[in-house]
């Protein structure tokens, strides 16, 4: 995608830090394979989307084809 939000939501007691990662690009077409480590766009490294899900306690994705990919994650205070 060429253009996005990033929405960072922490409440006032600080217990967590919500990610909303949000675009209207083409989508992610191999989601299980992205998800896996096993995949790279020509510009990454591959390790983007589920190396981030490794380091939070939440993590969601939303992506059709055509239509962009909404990621949310959280990751509790320790």
């Amino acid at each position: 995608a060429k253009k996005g939000v990033i929405t960072l939501l922490i409440p006032q007691d600080g217990e967590y830090i919500k990610i909303i990662a949000e675009d209207q690009g083409p989508g992610i077409q191999h989601l299980d394979l992205v998800m896996s480590g096993g995949y790279t766009s020509s510009q990454g490294l591959g390790l983007g989307v589920s190396g981030s899900k490794r380091l939070v306690d939440e993590f969601d994705i939303e992506t059709a084809p055509g239509q962009g990919t909404r990621i949310t994650a959280v990751k509790q205070r320790r």
